[in-house]
């Protein structure tokens, strides 16, 4: 044990003089900061998109409603903009830090119920038909955030946390060729043994890969795979100001893998998708396992209990592309002669911060395998300037006290 302390402190000081002489080379870099509020209620709204006009710079705010935004540049104006609130505009002046930001409901006029007459089935095979005109016809590289957490009942037991860069081939060309790639990453984990997690489950700096419905579309929207599926059209929303037809997805066949509850929400001018939300079906507990459980030990008993993901795209300038994934799953394990079971959530989000329209193809032997966790590969340690310029998802407050805990209880086990 005392060996391993001494090596990880020399790693950590050799991790900090690398940083250290980095940071003297990197640019500087401009933070805007703040809280987004509903405007009814006074509440912080989570996945709000921040970005930055003309620029290839966004993030999302967290649970609480609170974003964190670095660029290179000072910007003029932040847009910010979620489903069923009114996009908004915020120009910035002096101050860039702790803004308050009150987001109004959107409103969508009597007139746009005119779209329930038509029919979603069909709406649907339109919107999949449009995706090469609707979504980048171009190879592109794409630097993102990646939080995961696991709770056990209402306790944080993990969090990792890393930068990835992920390169995605044109919407017309197969998922197969896309790749992500590690760029910097860490993790702090519960030492207790007691708060071991019992199964891996689906997820991994790969979600926004195989979570992306548009261009994966084999996942729900192939021709055979709609089959499964009764549509239904939705009371229309807006996102960006821009009226939404909404699609509400059920299982209609019984089949031998899991089907999803759903809502679609697909631009009526464009019909490119922009927000997809999607819940498991558990109404066959083996048919969910089959989906959500990657592997388990010996002697523990898997109890899926739900399975939720949300893909979120953005326009800018006709062109539509991913802007944020996440997947929750919550299960239970039961150990062998073990009294009673643990509940764990386990959830999983990516947000893309930054594009380069030049991309080069991540090479097969550098990227992030599916079939990895980042748990398995990342070396915990912590650095206070690990971040620097690049975007995150500020932590909940929730996930900040778990964070202080897990350092608290890991210092206390090194000193004894």
């Amino acid at each position: 044990m005392d060996t391993l302390y001494r090596y990880g402190l020399l790693w950590l000081a050799f991790a900090w003089y690398m940083l250290t002489a980095t940071a003297q080379t990197q640019p500087d870099f401009h933070t805007v900061s703040g809280v987004v509020r509903s405007e009814d209620t006074g509440k912080g709204i989570a996945h709000i998109s921040v970005t930055v006009p003309q620029e290839h710079v966004s993030t999302v705010t967290n649970a609480d409603g609170y974003f964190v935004l670095k660029t290179r540049q000072m910007p003029q104006r932040i847009t910010l903009s979620h489903v069923g609130y009114r996009t908004k505009e915020v120009t910035l002046d002096r101050q860039t830090q702790n803004l308050e930001i009150m987001l109004k409901p959107s409103v969508v006029m009597l007139t746009e119920i005119i779209v329930n007459s038509g029919d979603a089935r069909e709406i649907l095979k339109a919107a999949v038909a449009k995706i090469p005109a609707n979504f980048s016809g171009n190879a592109e590289l794409f630097r993102g955030f990646y939080r995961e957490t696991t709770r056990k009942g209402r306790r944080y037991i993990y969090v990792g946390e890393a930068v990835i860069d992920m390169y995605k081939t044109a919407y017309n060309r197969p998922v197969a060729g896309d790749r992500v790639r590690i760029d910097k990453a860490r993790r702090l984990l519960s030492p207790n043994a007691a708060d071991t997690l019992g199964a891996k489950v689906q997820g991994g700096p790969t979600l926004p890969l195989y979570v992306d419905v548009a261009k994966n579309v084999e996942y729900i929207f192939s021709d055979a795979e709609m089959m499964n599926y009764d549509y239904r059209l939705d009371t229309p929303t807006a996102i960006d100001d821009r009226p939404q037809i909404v699609i509400d997805m059920r299982p209609r066949l019984t089949v031998n893998y899991p089907l999803y509850f759903g809502r679609i929400f697909i631009d009526r001018n464009t019909l490119a998708f922009t927000r997809v939300e999607l819940e498991l079906d558990m109404s066959d507990k083996a048919k969910a396992t089959m989906a959500m459980l990657v592997r388990k030990p010996v002697g523990v008993r898997f109890k899926p209990k739900e399975l939720r993901i949300i893909a979120d795209y953005v326009t800018q300038q006709g062109v539509t592309r991913l802007n944020y994934v996440q997947s929750s799953s919550v299960f239970g394990c039961e150990w062998k002669r073990k009294l009673f079971s643990s509940n764990y959530r386990v959830t999983a989000e990516m947000v893309v911060t930054d594009r380069y329209p030049e991309a080069t193809p991540i090479a097969g032997r550098s990227s992030f395998d599916s079939r990895s966790s980042l748990f398995d590969k990342v070396e915990l340690f912590e650095d206070s300037h690990f971040w620097g310029k690049d975007n995150i998802i500020e932590p909940t407050e929730n996930l900040l006290k778990a964070i202080d805990k897990l350092k608290h209880k890991l210092q206390k086990d090194r000193s004894e």
